[in-house]
């Protein structure tokens, strides 16, 4: 089987914005506490953060991390969570059917994200509360001092402004599921007014607001023109949430989702292109992908005792076969970053996540931590329009599907290229060629590949290492054209410099 790739410099898709490889914390499970904060964890800071943890989400290189949801920030008080702890009220939450006791909030997020190298992405509840609550505690994160809230901010102990720049209007109020649902024309006007009071309280700040909660809702793309009819001119950001799985067992059908993902982006481009349009705006609506991964695992597993504290929730075990989905959904933002500026993938410890830890225990590395982490660390720089030409194959939902998904990304000083490849023939390695003619003097420096023999292998505690990528030879660059045999069912990165 074969597949041919060309390249060149001149073909751009657009410079990859590096927010593109962001991350997700909601007050969801063990993801705050027993994953990012454990006061008596042997590894833990003087904030209480946990040390294993903290290196693993550095490896990550996430540059924001939106929070505190998800479904939690939509019945959320942000003042529950600021101030001293032993004053901090416990309370129910709704939306996951938790306890939740306060004990991490506004002021420790932002220093475990500093802590992290990353920047704080906060989404307001525009469920339950409005426009004030939402003015507010922007004045607490980000005015400097001398009003009521930023100078009870210096109180708790932050002298200096957190500085959020980034700031969501909500979460998936087009959900019936979520507390204080809303039809698009509620939303709209509650999102408009919440963006005037928070950008007039500080103007430097960039709003996303909620898109569809994914495409498959019967309001989607009337809930995103309506939306936009109403906060066009406040907004930087429409948000687009997606996540796949394969409880059916049809892997050939699971790996062509990531196409799925690009449409879905095309069609949500649409949306806000044609209500540009109609306002005769020359203002380009950029997207915000700030829920994404796989997850379908932990569908069917007990539910815990209502009200419990910090349950196991959403703890999916990834396979090998997941981490090439993954694969795949980063290649499809990376071919879509002219319009998606922001990406998180939902979450980063045991919900869901890249991440695992153990109660006092260990930290390892899921499947689909690799295949994130080398292209937040690998796929800054320009995304190049790469012409493709491979064998297709039908499957259940989709008919033509590339064998080859790759995506090509120009490295910063312009003499390096780092191609991801996605080889979705489960049985037969792929001989791809690439024609780098336009690129002079470039020799190949490494290639790993992602694979396993058993696409149901897993990592755990005992086994961390079980599915990782594993270095490559026989590729070769002759007469200005890459030759690299990528195995059947294998996550490929070939880095290219001169």
């Amino acid at each position: 089987m074969q597949a041919h790739v060309i390249l060149d410099k001149d073909y751009i898709i657009s410079d990859v914005d590096p927010r593109l490889y962001g991350g997700f914390a909601e007050h969801l499970g063990r993801h705050i506490y027993e994953g990012i904060y454990e006061p008596d964890h042997p590894t833990a800071d003087e904030h209480g953060f946990r040390r294993d943890v903290i290196e693993m989400v550095r490896e990550l290189n996430m540059p924001v991390m939106r929070y505190p949801g998800g479904n939690f920030v939509s019945g959320y008080n942000w003042e529950d969570g600021i101030g001293p702890l032993d004053q901090r009220p416990r309370r129910l939450d709704l939306a996951w059917k938790t306890l939740e006791p306060n004990t991490f909030g506004t002021n420790e997020f932002v220093d475990w994200c500093r802590a992290v190298n990353s920047q704080p992405m906060i989404a307001v509840n525009l469920g339950t509360r409005g426009p004030e609550e939402a003015r507010n505690i922007v004045e607490y994160c980000n005015h400097p001092k001398g009003s009521a809230w930023s100078d009870l901010r210096r109180k708790h102990g932050w002298e200096e402004p957190h500085g959020v720049k980034l700031w969501c209007l909500g979460n998936e109020l087009d959900g019936p599921w979520q507390m204080g649902h809303k039809s698009a024309t509620e939303y709209g006007r509650v999102a408009c007014e919440a963006a005037k009071l928070m950008k007039w309280t500080d103007p430097s700040i960039q709003l996303v607001a909620c898109g569809s909660s994914g495409r498959g809702m019967p309001t989607f793309g009337a809930w995103e023109l309506e939306v936009l009819d109403h906060t066009y001119d406040q907004i930087d950001y429409l948000s687009i949430h997606s996540y796949y799985g394969n409880r059916d067992g049809d892997t050939a059908n699971y790996l062509s989702k990531p196409d799925d993902m690009g449409e879905f982006i095309e069609e949500v481009v649409a949306c806000c292109d044609a209500a540009g349009a109609r306002r005769k705006s020359r203002k380009r609506i950029m997207l915000s992908f700030d829920e994404w991964n796989v997850w379908f695992h932990s569908h069917d597993a007990t539910k815990p005792e209502p009200w419990s504290e910090a349950p196991h929730l959403l703890e999916d075990r990834y396979t090998m076969e997941d981490a090439l989905c993954v694969g795949g959904m980063l290649i499809s933002l990376i071919n879509h970053c002219d319009r998606v500026k922001i990406g998180c993938l939902a979450q980063v410890v045991n919900v869901i996540a890249p991440i695992m830890t153990e109660e006092g225990g260990r930290a390892w590395r899921q499947s689909i931590f690799y295949p994130f982490a080398q292209a937040s660390n690998l796929g800054r720089g320009t995304a190049l329009r790469a012409l493709t030409t491979s064998p297709l194959y039908d499957c259940k939902d989709r008919k033509g599907v590339p064998y080859l998904k790759l995506a090509a990304v120009l490295g910063p000083e312009g003499d390096a290229v780092t191609l991801f490849c996605l080889n979705r023939n489960l049985t037969e390695p792929m001989e791809m060629t690439v024609d780098l003619r336009a690129f002079e003097g470039l020799e190949l420096k490494s290639w790993t590949a992602l694979r396993h023999d058993d696409l149901l292998a897993s990592n755990s505690a005992d086994a961390p290492q079980t599915v990782a990528p594993a270095a490559m030879t026989g590729a070769r660059v002759d007469g200005g054209q890459l030759t690299a045999l990528l195995p059947a069912a294998s996550w490929n990165v070939l880095q290219l410099a001169k």
